[in-house]
């Protein structure tokens, strides 16, 4: 029987579990969206994981979503995530980088400039700011000619990812932001190429991804998507017919693997799963929802064909998640107070299982 304790190729890379620690937004980054040595110690502590995804990383400033969040646009951000790679390689762990554009999903005080998006639809809810939650402002709508230059972004910031010494690079396809953007069918309205039937829909993502790949290589380029959800206001349209035709993209392109969410019906991904010949992370549960993945979750999808399982917010309160796991040890809680609140309280001030001497 499949175990999350098998080891996996993984593209170039080995990984001795199954465990995937999921990308998660902490807001630690210090001005100019530099890593500090505080997120070097976090992901350190975390490298028992199989694979380390990290937080959304904006691959230029106009795709900065939220304060306080790191960048892979600048020489001087290459160089603040070194410590990080090599801090995680050390522990013998990997660490991919997850490249997030947040398209609509910004403000102007958090970037000074306008956010974009595929129309000018604003996303639904308040965003962050440095001066606190405001309304998401309406986006100034790309022209046709301004989108690949975005889609290339993904992949300059790529290879500034593997020169910081990371392992491979995520692209952030899911939850409302750009590439989820493109995806819907109510934040595009968009009448060229890019918008109304299903293959103009997923243009954007297959050029993202596409350009990704020529940039750093299949084996190091995954994808992070989330049919059917509904994060900041999206709606899509045939969802298993976008989805299916998505994946036949991505199969051609070679990409390393493809990361799902929980966000439709079983049966729905089930058949995404077998549209999709190559290495399945699946996230069991809801992002951000009621519960939190378990060991339950992860060995009914690896009975359901995923080849590796996302853990999200127990990997926060739980820096040897994958010890706990194998030997049926109990999972702390996490403090949510602490989630975006910066320091390195809720950061760093977990420890490992204490065992009883």
């Amino acid at each position: 029987m499949m175990s999350l304790f098998n080891s996996y190729r993984l593209g170039d890379l080995m990984l001795p579990n199954r465990v995937v620690m999921a990308p998660m937004t902490r807001v630690r980054a210090a001005a100019d969206g530099l890593a500090t040595p505080s997120m070097a110690t976090y992901y350190a502590q975390r490298a028992t994981a199989g694979l380390i995804v990290t937080e959304g990383v904006q691959p230029s400033l106009i795709g900065q979503s939220n304060p306080g969040t790191p960048g892979l646009h600048t020489d001087e951000q290459v160089t603040a995530w070194r410590p990080v790679t090599a801090a995680v390689h050390a522990n013998g762990g990997r660490i991919f980088a997850q490249l997030m554009h947040g398209g609509r999903v910004s403000h102007p005080d958090t970037t000074g400039v306008q956010p974009i998006g595929p129309s000018g639809v604003p996303a639904t809810g308040d965003v962050f700011t440095p001066a606190g939650p405001q309304p998401a402002p309406t986006p100034r709508a790309l022209d046709t000619a301004e989108v690949p230059a975005h889609a290339q972004s993904y992949a300059q910031a790529a290879r500034r990812a593997i020169e910081a010494g990371f392992d491979g690079v995520e692209l952030h396809g899911a939850n409302g932001y750009l590439i989820s953007q493109f995806l819907s069918s109510n934040a595009n309205l968009r009448t060229d190429r890019y918008g109304g039937s299903v293959t103009n829909r997923i243009r954007f993502a297959v050029e993202a991804a596409s350009a990704t790949v020529e940039a750093v290589g299949g084996a190091r380029t995954g994808i992070r998507l989330s049919p059917g959800g509904t994060f900041w206001g999206v709606e899509e349209t045939d969802v298993p017919e976008l989805y299916t035709t998505l994946l036949t993209e991505l199969t051609r392109l070679g990409v390393a693997y493809v990361h799902l969410e929980a966000t439709v019906d079983e049966e729905v991904l089930v058949s995404l799963r077998r549209a999709w010949p190559g290495a399945l992370i699946m996230n069991p549960v809801l992002p951000m929802g009621p519960k939190q993945t378990g060991q339950d979750d992860a060995d009914h999808w690896l009975g359901l064909g995923a080849d590796l399982i996302s853990f999200g917010r127990a990997f926060i309160a739980n820096p040897d998640l994958v010890e706990r796991l194998r030997n049926g040890l109990p999972i702390a809680p996490v403090d949510e107070t602490t989630y975006y609140q910066g320091g390195d309280g809720g950061y760093l001030t977990y420890p490992t299982y204490q065992y009883a001497t």
